[in-house]
């Protein structure tokens, strides 16, 4: 069942979405060569604390940390650790999400670490875009798989895979509820989306294969090729008119 969000509730998200936003933004300026996914880790978590919230992520599962941090082929869930530093050339995906009075927001963003590649740079370039293009049909009257059909066009046009073994998902009091939200598929069915929607919509793309193995810590998603990957995703309502970006 898809939860319906009231005003209010969603007036709570706000607040939270803000914060993520905030954090991502703030992490295009820490994120460089010799900085540890520990350090990104501890920004992210201070910062949530800050603002009077809990980070969504830590304990969830048991994941041991407040933010995903993923390098290079680790598409998701990568645990921040003190020994992985950050080099020249990586790309590395930071996966947030802050819990404010029982309510949750999840973002993530790409980001090149000093100078990259132009082939890194379009893959980063690409899941963001296709997240905008998924976008363009979270409106009233639309069918949840419309969002899908949008973003693996756009992927696939430019050349990427698509993840197909995880999803975006409902958000709100929980962090993942229904409906799943694949990032692929045929238009045109699912759900009719309606205002008061929310939904954590997060491309989720390679350079390769789609193809993914989880590693023996049981947590880190890697693309099967050892190809890049890239993650973009906001926390967006559904409302009487144009979508509401929360993360962003």
């Amino acid at each position: 069942m898809i939860i319906i969000k009231s005003e209010q509730e969603i007036d709570i998200m706000r607040e939270s979405g803000k914060v993520t936003g905030q954090i991502l933004r703030e992490l295009e300026d820490l994120i460089k060569p010799g900085i540890s996914t520990k350090e990104i880790d501890r920004f992210v978590e201070t910062t949530i604390r800050k603002n009077g919230m809990i980070p969504s992520f830590k304990g969830y599962g048991g994941f041991p940390a407040s933010a995903c941090v993923s390098i290079n082929d680790e598409v998701v869930h990568g645990i921040p650790s003190k020994k992985r530093k950050l080099r020249e050339g990586d790309i590395v995906s930071v996966d947030v999400g802050s819990t404010y009075k029982g309510y949750v927001s999840d973002a993530a963003r790409t980001y090149g670490v000093g100078t990259i590649s132009s082939e890194a740079q379009r893959l980063i370039d690409a899941a963001r875009d296709s997240f905008f293009e998924g976008l363009k049909f979270c409106k009233t009257g639309y069918r949840l798989s419309d969002i899908s059909h949008a973003i693996q066009e756009k992927v696939e046009s430019e050349g990427f895979g698509v993840i197909r073994d995880f999803v975006g998902h409902g958000v709100g009091q929980k962090m993942h509820e229904e409906p799943q939200i694949p990032n692929y598929g045929a238009p045109g069915r699912g759900p009719r989306l309606a205002k008061g929607m929310v939904f954590a919509i997060e491309p989720m793309i390679t350079e390769g294969t789609y193809e993914v193995e989880t590693l023996l810590d049981d947590w880190t998603v890697v693309t099967l090729d050892g190809k890049m990957a890239a993650h973009y995703e906001n926390t967006v309502v559904i409302t009487d008119g144009e979508p509401e970006l929360l993360t962003l």
